[in-house]
């Protein structure tokens, strides 16, 4: 099944979402070299998880978003999520200074430091319902990411009321995020203090999955972020989506098979391939299997489209 041409809503865009794992330098230069030639109109850059995670410097994403923009994209700057200290908010004012670059808040203090310039509001704001979007909106919204726990029916309320110029971003495919701590989990694993984690979130690249006393994957701890253990597809609902008339569509980076998950997506949109026959592909790409339950208003680990849990 493929999009009718004759509908008059935009198909979505494609979007690479922000890095959310520690990667070695070499390696996340490597990735973006490879990103930046795969069919993705936006690619946010940043760190949003820990800001002990300094392999790369604000100066490195900046170096990297003008690459992006000189092959026709646009660059994001994402920010942290979690503030805890005074380095962090220096830093994070550094970073909103940049005027080069839109700016993804993932935390409202980013908002003092834009001071009325357009901003993206990232997936951890709480951006809940009417009052919310047009708060933001008066202060510079440009584009908002629904928050991953909110499902259809909050999305299309909000699409119904969004001011002009403002889009909606939605997280497609990737491990949800679901919580940020002050306590690093993966160093508590190791018995680890996170003063002295010894940046062992290096050794898990797709984060460290937890199981259930079952043995079924529940749970991916980050960092100080906790994830879904199945992968969050909405491919199924390209049709829908684009009824809807979100603007874009965020593919979360994974250690393996990125760029293959942007090409299905790509494809699919562009009627190339069939739906089935992507949805098998990214099947085989989930690292622990694929849900989709908040967007459909189900138990989060469920996968509606299959009428199935993650296993």
């Amino acid at each position: 099944m493929t999009i009718d041409p004759m509908q008059t809503s935009p198909l979505p865009r494609l979007a690479l979402g922000p890095l959310l794992y520690h990667w070695p330098r070499e390696r996340v230069l490597d990735f973006y070299a490879e990103m930046i030639e795969t069919p993705v109109d936006v690619i946010y850059l940043g760190e949003t998880i820990c800001s002990k995670r300094r392999l790369l410097r604000p100066e490195d994403y900046w170096e990297l978003g003008e690459r992006v923009i000189a092959a026709g994209k646009q660059a994001v700057i994402s920010t942290l999520a979690l503030i805890e200290s005074d380095g962090e908010l220096k830093t994070l004012r550094r970073i909103c200074s940049e005027e080069r670059f839109l700016i993804e808040a993932n935390d409202l203090a980013a908002l003092e430091f834009l001071e009325g310039r357009p901003f993206v509001a990232g997936p951890s704001i709480n951006l809940y319902n009417q009052r919310t979007l047009a708060f933001l909106a008066a202060r510079g919204l440009k584009r908002w990411v629904l928050p991953v726990e909110l499902g259809r029916q909050t999305a299309a309320d909000l699409l119904a009321v969004r001011a002009d110029g403002v889009e909606c971003e939605l997280f497609a495919f990737g491990r949800l995020p679901l919580a940020y701590s002050a306590r690093c989990f993966t160093a508590y694993n190791r018995n680890l203090a996170k003063d002295d984690c010894q940046f062992c979130c290096l050794d898990y690249p797709d984060g460290l999955l937890v199981a259930t006393q079952d043995g079924e994957p529940f749970l991916a701890l980050n960092g100080i972020q906790t994830q879904s253990a199945g992968t969050h597809n909405l491919l199924p609902m390209l049709d829908d989506l684009t009824r809807l008339g979100v603007d874009l569509l965020r593919i979360s980076p994974q250690s393996e098979g990125t760029g293959d998950v942007i090409e299905v997506f790509s494809a699919c949109l562009a009627g190339r391939m069939d739906r089935t026959a992507g949805l098998s592909r990214l099947r085989d790409l989930a690292p622990s299997g694929l849900c989709d339950g908040y967007w459909t208003g189900h138990a989060g680990i469920a996968h509606t489209h299959l009428g199935e849990r993650v296993r």
